[in-house]
């Protein structure tokens, strides 16, 4: 009995941890950890966490990052996927493609990435392909008749 609590504070306690890669140093290869990130050096591999990220001033990403929730000050470049809010602060940099949630520029920041947001997207392009199918059915029909 005693040992499962135990677990389950072991596991929330990991969760809220931050990691930090600091300025000067540079990791090339994959992370996969469950708290947050503050990048102030480089990382050229793939990120995932279910935690915050936040690319500091001078920081970079080079490759995949899965994360919850997204700070920038410094640069990215390829595959991002946010599950909820990516904020953009004025020296961010960011080139690829975004997935988010909800997205906060501030003016200033460099933007060139194709962008998809979640569930606004979504129901566009189903009103759209409706809209597509209601008119062409209506055409036929006023070929038709006519």
């Amino acid at each position: 009995m005693f040992k499962g609590p135990t677990k389950s504070k072991e596991k929330t306690e990991i969760s809220k941890e931050q990691n930090r890669i600091s300025a000067g140093t540079k990791i090339t290869g994959n992370i996969e950890a469950k708290g947050g990130f503050r990048i102030e050096g480089s990382l050229i591999g793939n990120l995932s966490t279910s935690g915050k990220v936040v690319i500091s001033k001078g920081g970079l990403i080079k490759g995949d990052l899965n994360c919850k929730n997204a700070d920038f000050e410094g640069s990215f470049d390829g595959k991002l996927n946010v599950e909820e809010t990516l904020s953009l602060r004025s020296s961010a940099v960011i080139d690829g493609e975004v997935n988010a949630g909800k997205l906060s520029i501030e003016p200033g920041a460099s933007f060139n990435a194709t962008c998809t947001m979640k569930g606004a997207v979504k129901s566009l392009q189903n009103g759209r392909k409706e809209g597509r199918k209601e008119g062409r059915k209506e055409g036929k029909r006023e070929e038709r008749s006519a």
